[in-house]
């Protein structure tokens, strides 16, 4: 049907006899908390699709300076760990009556400082940011003006901003340990991207593993330097050409050890019979490789909630939450990819497990 011109929200309450509030409560999705009759949205809703009308929305954003989006800024869309929590967001939002504008950084801060300027000229009502984790310099700028903003997964000290993130310390730490006590004395550490805290508290938590056990660690074994799938790739390959290689792989990302998966079947070996390995990260499919894989698993849609619930809190309180963080405990998944050494390093090691639950999938 052609829209009738200079239709308004005026028009379709006159029309109904109803309120232009109640009209516009309604097409906002708010008729059932204000308590609007369904017989009402009804009509209202069939009258809109009669006249082919459709609210002004730009209008409206100016009129009450609010644009009723969140923006939500992820280093890389394709890696299934940001994924999920873009999708937690979105979902959250969507409660909320939210809807979200998102922008992929491609894991570099030129890209991220850019898709900052975007989101404030759309005039988004709160920002989300899963940062690149190397400089902060254009985040505490903006956390000095009037927008609402959440941290997550990545973090920097010193910046006033809330943040929900992982305990990557202590989820790596137990990961290492669950390693040596099976008797692996050679581990690998393949890291992500270099200076960014998930990384930096993962590699940390890789070393004092070796240290709480008194197991001598090759610092040499640490290397590689983004979360993608062709540095677990390339690095297992390089590893592998070690003599003697290591009888271990703790890759920290699920890409990396997707990557590292490639090159050990390359090379003509077999998980756990050649070399044992454990992913930072549980994904869907973990559960289900050739060789079940043996995870560090995240909270993910956790952390999309909490922080939704926390800019919300932001937004509707106008007031400060500086130095809000909330870390949130991760879990051991044990599956099929470790193996113990025969002739293993330590069989006087006693089994400790912290605050990382630990959990046995067959």
């Amino acid at each position: 049907m052609k829209k009738e011109p200079n239709l308004t929200l005026k028009t379709i309450a006159t029309r109904l006899g109803v309120s232009t509030s109640t009209v516009s409560r309604v097409l906002s999705g708010k008729g059932a908390e204000y308590r609007i009759s369904e017989q009402t949205s009804k009509k209202i809703y069939q009258l809109v699709e009669e006249l082919n009308f459709t609210p002004n929305i730009l209008a409206r954003s100016l009129r009450l300076k609010k644009t009723n989006t969140i923006g939500l800024i992820i280093p890389d869309i394709s890696n299934p760990f940001f994924a999920s929590i873009a999708k937690s967001v979105e979902r959250e939002a969507r409660k909320f009556g939210y809807s979200i504008i998102l922008c992929d950084t491609e894991e570099t801060t030129d890209l991220e400082i850019r898709a900052l300027q975007i989101l404030r000229n759309r005039k988004v009502d709160g920002l989300i940011i899963l940062p690149v984790g190397q400089n902060s310099s254009h985040l505490k700028k903006i956390s000095n003006r009037e927008l609402p903003i959440v941290i997550v997964d990545r973090y920097f000290n010193g910046l006033n901003i809330p943040y929900v993130g992982s305990d990557n310390y202590q989820g790596a730490k137990e990961a290492v340990k669950y390693l040596i006590e099976n008797g692996h004395h050679r581990i690998a550490c393949i890291q992500g991207l270099r200076h960014t805290t998930p990384g930096d508290d993962r590699v940390k938590g890789y070393i004092d593993a070796h240290k709480e056990t008194k197991c001598p660690i090759d610092h040499s074994l640490i290397v590689g330097d983004n979360f993608g799938e062709q540095n677990g790739y390339i690095e297992t390959k390089l590893l592998l050409k070690r003599k003697p290689y290591p009888s271990a792989l703790f890759a920290l990302s699920n890409l990396i050890s997707m990557g590292a998966l490639r090159a050990v079947k390359e090379e003509g070996l077999n998980v756990p019979e050649d070399i044992s390995i454990i992913s930072f990260d549980d994904q869907p499919y973990s559960g289900f490789l050739a060789t079940p894989m043996t995870t560090v698993a995240q909270q993910n849609s956790e952390m999309g909630k909490i922080a939704v619930k926390l800019l919300f809190d932001q937004m509707t309180t106008k007031e400060s939450i500086e130095n809000h963080s909330v870390i949130l405990p991760t879990t051991l998944i044990i599956r099929k990819s470790v193996q113990r050494q025969v002739n293993n390093y330590r069989d006087k090691y006693t089994k400790v497990i912290n605050s990382t639950e630990i959990v046995t999938k067959e």
